[in-house]
This record gives C-alpha cells, structure tokens and sequence, in this order.
C-alpha cells in the first residue's frame, strides 16, 4: 500500500508537562454522530441545551412536508470547550444542515455570510494596545442573524425532536 503523505508525529521535544496534557487532551473523544452521542448525559444535555435555544429564538416550526419538497439533511456537531488550562468548560453540540445537498438556482438562489474581515481585528487589537484597555474573549453560546428569508426552508426534523406529525 502506498502511502501519500508520510510523515510521523514524535513526542520526543515535548517537557513532560506538555507531554501528559497532549496525552490528556487526545484521550478525551468526541461522538462523531448522534448514536455515539445519544449514550453520554453530558452530550445529550448539550443536545437539549441547543434545541431550547433553537425553540426560544423561534428558529422552526415543526410542519408536514409539502409534496414535491426536498427536506435538507441535517446533523450534530459535537466539540469540548477547554479553559486555558485545558480543563474541560463545557460540552458542545450543534445543529447543522447538509447545505451541500442543495443546488444552486433549484434549491436556492444565492447565499451570503457577513463576516468579520482580519483587517478589522488586527486595527480593533492594535487600538486596545494602544489604548493600554482590558481585552476579554467572549464566548457566545447562541447568537443568530436574523435575516429574512424569500423562500420556504424545509429541514429534516433532528433526532432527539419528537413530533406527532407524519411527514
């Protein structure tokens, strides 16, 4: 068997400190689907966690599918927020959908993310320095654009929802 990109991790330059947290932080894995997840409390509390949020800021309504409606496919994300000391802050999980599943002109017709451009945090870093302010990273557990939307989305139900609606 051929090998395409060779190439060996050593552990040999770590100090032992680094060492045991590298150790610690890889012995730590992720669910990579809902089933794997669906059996650890921690995860299916982050689980519940986001669809409340989901449902408080009105995301969906659970509706029957009308016919010749494609539903996106859909998943969870999972990831382990650490502290700067590599404890573990919080277990997450997200709701995605399969946005590659659609084509463009039949599915929808353009897409836009607004996102902040490096240029902006470089100057926004550079006048706290100058400045001499205080700076602190904020994690935000549930922000959302709000914009409008011109067409009807459909979304496969995520497992963990119950509904009594058929399709």
């Amino acid at each position: 068997m051929k090998v395409l990109y060779p190439f060996v991790i050593s552990y040999n330059k770590l100090s032992d400190k680094q060492l045991n947290y590298t150790l610690f932080i890889s012995s730590q894995i992720k669910p990579q689907n809902y089933v794997e997840a669906k059996r650890h409390p921690k995860w299916l509390k982050a689980m519940e966690s986001k669809i409340k949020a989901l449902e408080s800021n009105r995301t969906w309504e659970i509706t029957d599918l009308p016919s010749k409606q494609t539903p996106i496919e859909c998943k969870w994300i999972y990831k382990i927020k650490r502290r700067a000391d590599g404890k573990i802050k919080r277990y997450k999980a997200r709701f995605i959908t399969k946005r590659y599943t659609q084509r463009e002109g039949i599915d929808y017709m353009e897409t836009y993310s607004p996102v902040a451009r490096l240029i902006t945090l470089r100057y926004i870093l550079a006048v706290t320095s100058i400045m001499d302010w205080h700076l602190e990273q904020l994690d935000v557990d549930n922000a959302f654009l709000h914009g409008d939307l011109q067409e009807e989305v459909y979304v496969d139900i995520p497992p963990k929802i119950t509904t009594e609606k058929e399709n």
